[in-house]
């Protein structure tokens, strides 16, 4: 309730300002709140789409729908029988086989010679959420399955529903699939390697012996389909060599049509992708649908994002489908290494990223270490600026007596009364004098935020964090899965430890009182963060402990404090 107001000499108290650290922390807990909340209000778009999948005909739809929901490993499964009894002439007469199973050290790949299509494209190095190998396929999205053709120019000729011929190469890492209606022939070519996420794809099409223009299909979302609401992620790319670029269009940005000569196009999620490297240098035409299919999760229909690549009579693809692994994309191609996008702060991000790999790789061969080691590196680099900032800290704690004085010449002076600024030149003319910094209370956060922005989008975007273990904890790059997570309450427990150590110069007790609630703030914004970004938040903590400690046992924490005492008055009659 407003107090009422009263005539008189009465001096009601002027609005108290915020400091400088208390700004800094809402920014901080702005910042944090966005990062927290982002996933939760992007929300997909509602389900219109543009271009729909092509319609087979009803009959074949569903008996492949039904056979694609229930594909199971054994490849003696077989797929219903529905091919034309009089095949026109000319007319292959394929009849339906098991599924064929092709299993390398890194791929589980399953195809379905009806239509020569993938039916799943499993990593068998990677998990989902459900614990089972990493699916890279919507099973549950029915329409034309991955790697399907689709003729610009004939747009009612649909041969992914008819049964090819199929012919598997001895070694068992290739196959080839043919067909032909007496008018339209199709030919597939699938070869895979050993030990590689590299395959190599060709395809050809004719139409009464003359070429016809196809495309490769993959339709229905790509990537880790286990985690919620997988179109956030999911996005076609392409680069395009003309203005040397890399573009990227999600599903709820609808269908789109681009052309160019393209180094590469395909899709990719969080993680993982799938990218086809044209072989020639020609125009390649990328048609990018936005298709409303159920989801693996809750068979929700969602926005999933899809490709139609090339329109040639004959492609020639290298296809790289597997994790977005920065060395491992270089290794294929450098452009590809653009593919894991460390977002607007890559100028720290890159580096932590490369640093953190490399500690990993060269000395502790755990994630969770390295993280700590480039940490300790970080913050021992940054000492020096933190030792200014220590002394700096410990004049304004010495100069709080006479920052008192000041205040209470002023009491009354309210913030729009000339007065306030004489009372503000007075505490800036003392700062000045011993050379204080004022801003020094905000350096310990203010440095903390684009390594920690920084960490955050690595955490986000690098697949060698996904699965990384540490100690108690099995995935750095997500919160820890136990109901009480005991990172982020170390780290609230450390916070506090270090307000204790710490000079805290401000005067004001309401301020004083809500810095103190900052570690409970910030044990809120990290407890659903990554746990790899709390350990690093958690060692820099523990680090700026130890140096202030360090600081506050030796000579020259003192010696700031007796730069600012004001000279002592004589005792012998002086006056």
């Amino acid at each position: 309730m407003a107090e009422p107001v009263t005539g008189g000499n009465s001096n009601p108290q002027p609005p108290k300002e915020m400091s400088m650290e208390l700004r800094l922390l809402l920014a901080f807990v702005l910042m944090g709140l966005v990062v927290f909340l982002t996933p939760y209000f992007v929300k997909t778009p509602p389900q219109t789409v543009a271009h729909k999948a092509q319609t087979p005909t009803t009959a074949n739809k569903q008996e492949t729908q039904s056979a694609s929901a229930a594909l199971a490993p054994a490849a003696a499964e077989q797929t219903p029988a529905a091919e034309p009894a009089a095949p026109a002439p000319g007319a292959t007469n394929a009849q339906p086989l098991p599924f064929l199973t092709i299993n390398t050290d890194l791929f589980r790949v399953v195809f379905s010679n009806q239509g020569g299509t993938v039916r799943s494209w499993q990593l068998t190095k990677f998990k989902g959420n459900d614990d089972k190998p990493l699916e890279l396929t919507n099973t549950a999205a029915g329409g034309d399955p991955p790697f399907s053709v689709r003729f610009p120019s004939q747009p009612n000729t649909n041969v992914n529903w008819k049964y090819f011929h199929q012919e598997v190469d001895p070694d068992g890492l290739g196959v080839t699939f043919t067909y032909s209606d007496g008018h339209v022939a199709v030919k597939k070519v699938f070869r895979f390697q050993k030990n590689s996420y590299l395959a190599q794809i060709n395809t050809e099409a004719t139409q009464d012996g003359n070429p016809l223009n196809s495309q490769i299909q993959w339709r229905g979302g790509f990537g880790d389909l286990t985690v919620g609401n997988p179109s956030v992620a999911g996005r076609a790319i392409f680069f395009n060599l003309a203005d040397n670029k890399l573009t990227e269009h999600y599903a709820k940005s609808g269908s789109a049509t681009v052309s160019g000569n393209f180094s590469f196009a395909g899709m990719v999620d969080a993680y993982f992708a799938a990218v086809f490297l044209p072989e020639n240098s020609s125009n390649v035409e990328l048609q990018i649908f936005s298709d409303g299919v159920p989801t693996v999760l809750d068979k929700t229909p969602r926005q999933q994002i899809g490709i139609g690549l090339s329109a040639v009579p004959v492609n020639h693809f290298r296809l790289f489908v597997g994790p977005k692994d920065y060395n491992l994309l270089r290794s294929v191609d450098p452009k590809l290494e653009q593919v894991v996008d460390f977002g607007w702060l890559s100028l720290i991000a890159k580096p932590l990223f490369l640093l953190v790999n490399y500690f990993n790789g060269a000395f502790v061969h755990n994630f969770g270490w390295a993280i700590v080691l480039v940490t300790i590196a970080i913050n021992m680099a940054l000492f020096p600026l933190r030792l200014s900032n220590m002394k700096s800290m410990r004049k304004m704690q010495a100069l709080k007596p006479q920052i008192d004085a000041i205040n209470a010449k002023y009491k009354n002076v309210g913030l729009r009364d000339p007065r306030k600024a004489d009372q503000n030149q007075e505490v800036m003319d003392l700062y000045k004098k011993y050379g204080v910094n004022p801003m020094g209370g905000c350096f310990p956060m203010l440095i903390q935020i684009p390594f920690f922005i920084a960490f955050y989008q690595v955490f986000r975007v690098s697949v060698e964090m996904r699965g990384a273990s540490w100690l108690w904890v099995p995935d750095l790059s997500q919160a820890e899965p136990w109901p009480i997570k005991f990172l982020p309450i170390i780290m609230i427990v450390t916070q506090f430890m270090m307000q204790n150590m710490t000079p805290q110069p401000n005067a004001d007790p309401s301020q004083q009182k809500m810095m103190k609630l900052m570690p409970l703030i910030f044990g809120f914004m990290f407890y659903q963060l990554p746990s790899g970004l709390v350990l690093y938040y958690l060692t820099s903590n523990l680090v700026n402990m130890g140096q202030q400690w360090f600081f506050n046992h030796t000579e020259a924490a003192q010696e700031a404090a007796r730069s600012v005492e004001p000279p002592k008055k004589k005792k012998n009659g002086g006056k």
